[in-house]
């Protein structure tokens, strides 16, 4: 095993849905880079492949919204990432250096986001009295939550 796999178990080990996200945006926004690198040096074969993997991460952050019970955010997630598979679809086949960047910006902005929300629920370490045990490592992980 390499280091990045090893580091990537690690990270989906911690079982907190917000950075499973982020780790798929991290391989879409690496997929995307590399489409444009693969554009730009005029390989169409990895260009293709790299947007084919795109499209894969793509569908399955789509596939992961609840559009029934997570509300206007899930339907503006599922439209965002309507949006950016038909322009990915549209930049391989016209061959959009130009097109490809903006959805990777695009890409990178929605991450932020989600980086945001992951930091927001980080708890905030606070000092423990002498005469209070230490909360086991499970209930610090089930107090991060909220339905």
């Amino acid at each position: 095993m390499d280091a990045i796999q090893a580091y990537r178990e690690s990270e989906i080990s911690a079982d907190n849905p917000v950075h499973l996200v982020i780790l798929l945006y991290e391989q879409l926004l690496r997929d995307l880079q590399r489409a444009i690198d693969a554009t730009v040096q005029q390989d169409v074969e990895r260009r293709t492949r790299e947007l084919d993997h795109a499209l894969l991460v793509l569908g399955q952050l789509q596939g992961t919204i609840n559009l029934e019970t997570s509300g206007e955010v899930a339907r503006t997630l599922d439209h965002f990432y309507s949006i950016v598979r038909d322009n990915l679809l549209r930049a391989g086949s016209e061959e959009s250096l130009d097109l490809l960047e903006r959805q990777r910006q695009q890409v990178l902005a929605v991450r932020e986001a989600w980086l945001e929300v992951e930091r927001r629920q980080s708890p905030v370490a606070t000092p423990i009295s002498p005469a209070e045990p230490p909360a086991s490592h499970e209930s610090q992980e089930n107090s991060r939550w909220k339905a």
